[in-house]
């Protein structure tokens, strides 16, 4: 995995190009970029081009934003949000949601101890966001120590970005960053992350490395919140998975279990439904879920691996489209509940000090019946096999 550490001259013998456009150590901050495979002098089948901006008025001051265009796929990447994916767009498609937060909001406009610890959401609308790095999961009180909803990862700006190229086909782009979670006297993470993008394909792969600084044992969590909406989600949307088991995570799904895997339209008032799913997997722990449209000419697609995330959450929170109408796909190294709930039950991971742990999850994105069906027959493959 390549970490993103220094220079911002390119690695030709690495056979890439790396641009460096933050690095905090360097005082080095890039506040508008690009560039295209034509400037590079790339024979590239799928033309590309890479850019960073930086936002201006409102909440989002300040804020950047990152976008990758090659063929059909455009994504947009949020580094001063802890380089969470705000949307993605695949032959026309919009994957994304739309949240009463309009704006990319900055950090610094986020107080996370608001509202009683649910101040995170006063900047929630990505794709895809990272929950973690110390703690996730529902806001509580450990003594005088609040834990609010989902960690601070959201909410940290990427101490190095960094754009890397190859020089040959298929031309990967990959962008990378660097989010340090660090306290005095109580934690010393680093997660270096990485997307990645293969021109004229419709899928992203994340690799993300966690490293724990310290020279002692620390409990983590990580949730991947992976938020769709319209036009994906509504009436008659379904979810596909190799389901082997299902728990009601709180008490709406307790009493909706047996619609679990189908939504609704948008009801206003509509309270959320949170489901645990055990999923199997292949040979190498590898396994899927999706959420396929009404139409079944649509759907999206997070594959993962159980040995790093053997905890998947289905978040359905069908609410009216003005309060926030979106479904998660969830896979995490826990559920979302406390912290301290989640150790209770066994479900609190620890990493040694030194020591790293690597997480590696990928989004495809289907905009045709064709690409639909194909995960069909996969999943009752994995299903069929266990």
């Amino acid at each position: 995995m390549t970490k993103p550490t220094g220079s911002a001259a390119s690695a030709a013998d690495e056979g890439y190009i790396r641009f460096v456009l933050t690095d905090a150590a360097a005082s080095v901050e890039i506040p508008e970029w690009s560039i295209t495979s034509e400037a590079l002098g790339l024979d590239a089948p799928v033309p590309f081009k890479v850019w960073k901006k930086t936002l201006h008025g409102g909440k989002q001051e300040g804020s950047t934003l990152i976008g990758i265009e090659a063929g059909e796929l455009s994504v947009l990447v949020v580094p001063t949000r802890g380089m969470g994916l705000y949307k993605a767009y695949w032959r026309g498609v919009e994957f994304g949601w739309q949240s009463p937060v309009d704006e990319i909001v900055h950090p610094s406009f986020v107080d996370m101890t608001g509202r009683g610890g649910l101040g995170w959401l006063d900047g929630f609308n990505e794709l895809m966001v990272r929950c973690g790095y110390e703690w996730t999961g529902h806001p509580y009180r450990d003594g005088e120590r609040l834990f609010t909803l989902h960690g601070r990862a959201a909410n940290t700006p990427a101490s190095v970005v960094a754009v890397e190229i190859e020089r040959r086909a298929p031309y990967r782009i990959r962008l990378c960053g660097l989010l340090k979670e660090k306290t005095f006297a109580c934690v010393n993470f680093e997660i270096a992350t990485e997307l990645t993008v293969n021109p004229g394909e419709g899928a992203l792969h994340i690799h993300d490395r966690l490293t724990n600084k310290s020279d002692a044992a620390m409990p983590y969590q990580i949730i991947y919140h992976t938020n769709f909406g319209r036009p994906l989600l509504g009436e008659g949307a379904r979810i596909a998975a190799p389901v082997k088991g299902i728990v009601p995570l709180n008490q709406p799904a307790g009493k909706n279990a047996g619609t679990w895997q189908t939504y609704a339209g948008p009801i206003s008032g509509l309270d959320e439904d949170l489901f645990g799913l055990e999923l199997g997997g292949d040979a190498n722990r590898r396994t899927l879920v999706a959420l396929i449209g009404a139409d079944g000419g649509k759907g999206a697609v997070v594959r993962y691996r159980l040995d790093q995330l053997p905890f998947f959450t289905l978040w359905k929170n069908t609410h009216s489209y003005e309060q926030g109408y979106v479904t998660g796909l969830e896979p995490a190294s826990n559920y979302p509940h406390p912290r301290k709930l989640e150790e209770e039950h066994g479900r609190l991971q620890k990493i040694a000090g030194g020591a790293t742990q690597d997480f590696e999850l990928a989004i495809q994105f289907l905009a045709d019946k064709a690409a639909v069906t194909g995960i069909e027959a996969e999943i009752d493959e994995l299903t069929s096999a266990r």
